[in-house]
């Protein structure tokens, strides 16, 4: 499994947990409660049963991931994040792409995991 000791590493973390196509890396990443919202609809998934089932459709997409921290803000437990990431075909074409914002929370062991994902809510417009 990988853990986080740094939130800043977190979005790197989550691009080399998706390349590995294994669910379990993936969802060590988020807390027993945490939120997830995967597009631009607003529906909210809510503990690591939901966010798996996301989770498993986002690895049946083909493609890399390939993810770019843009800024990690940390106030004692809690930073807050945003990421750059794309998915990248065999032949380099951009197969999807955004921008993400997140909140991450140290927990006692000193890793770092997600209290809420919204995976592109850093590149939606406003309303």
């Amino acid at each position: 499994m990988y853990q986080v000791t740094e939130p800043a590493a977190m979005n790197t973390a989550f691009a080399r947990a998706f390349n590995s196509r294994n669910i379990d890396r993936l969802l060590a990443l988020y807390e027993d409660q945490a939120l997830l919202c995967a597009d631009a609809s607003g529906a909210t998934l809510a503990g690591r049963a939901q966010i798996a089932g996301a989770l498993g459709a986002l690895l049946a997409l083909p493609g890399t991931m390939e993810s770019r921290n843009l800024f990690c803000l940390v106030a004692g437990e809690l930073a807050l994040l945003r990421a750059a990431w794309s998915l990248v075909g065999d032949d380099g074409s951009v197969l999807a792409s955004g921008s993400s914002a997140e909140l991450v929370r140290r927990q006692a062991s000193g890793e770092w995991r997600y209290v809420i994902d919204h995976a592109v809510g850093a590149s939606m417009q406003a309303r």
